[in-house]
């Protein structure tokens, strides 16, 4: 059991007695009101996708899977390919099975696929990634961390909110788990 909170992209859970890939989770606090976990999830047997709102207290059963080690190599029209880190067998996953967790693949990305009935169901990402930023606004000279943040679009696709000296061809660490700037990169 995982506490809502602890919900990832990629993860897998047993919901009303259905597995569910989480594709998207958003923690949202309205106003005085208690924390809660805005989901999309996508049914594995029907492959239909809900929006299911989890209290932040309440706990979830994580469905347990067989994890194995894989290495991200690309991503192309035919899907995303990954090789076996132990027995270099090569893997496709298409979008739809990836969910969100794409906006963070890059080139020799190591990452763990979960099976389930010896079937890829899902991809277990590192908690940060670092990305190189392809398109923002001109940096600003001599400018510090503020409260101030200009969008910046990442190699992958991912646009994150990003603070006002970080400039085109900048690396910096993202955290998967909600889409977010950590720090710039050296």
């Amino acid at each position: 059991m995982v506490k809502a909170t602890q919900l990832r992209p990629g993860m897998v859970i047993r919901h009303e007695g259905e597995l569910f890939t989480v594709f998207s989770v958003d923690h949202r606090t309205p106003g005085n009101k208690r924390g809660q976990m805005q989901t999309k999830m996508r049914n594995l047997r029907t492959g239909s996708i809900i929006d299911y709102r989890f209290r932040a207290e309440e706990f979830v059963e994580r469905a347990v899977f067989d994890e194995v080690e894989f290495e991200f190599l690309y991503g192309d029209a035919e899907g995303f390919h990954f090789m076996n880190s132990q027995s270099y067998e090569q893997m496709t996953l298409q979008k739809e099975l990836l969910g969100d967790t794409t906006d963070y693949l890059i080139p020799n990305l190591p990452v763990k696929l979960e099976f389930y009935e010896n079937k890829p169901i899902g991809v277990l990402l590192p908690d940060t990634v670092d990305l190189t930023v392809v398109d923002t606004e001109p940096s600003i000279q001599k400018a510090t961390a503020s409260a101030v943040m200009k969008q910046a679009k990442l190699e992958t696709g991912l646009v994150v909110n990003v603070p006002p000296f970080v400039s085109n061809g900048d690396k910096i660490k993202v955290d998967t788990t909600e889409a977010r700037y950590i720090q710039r990169v050296q």
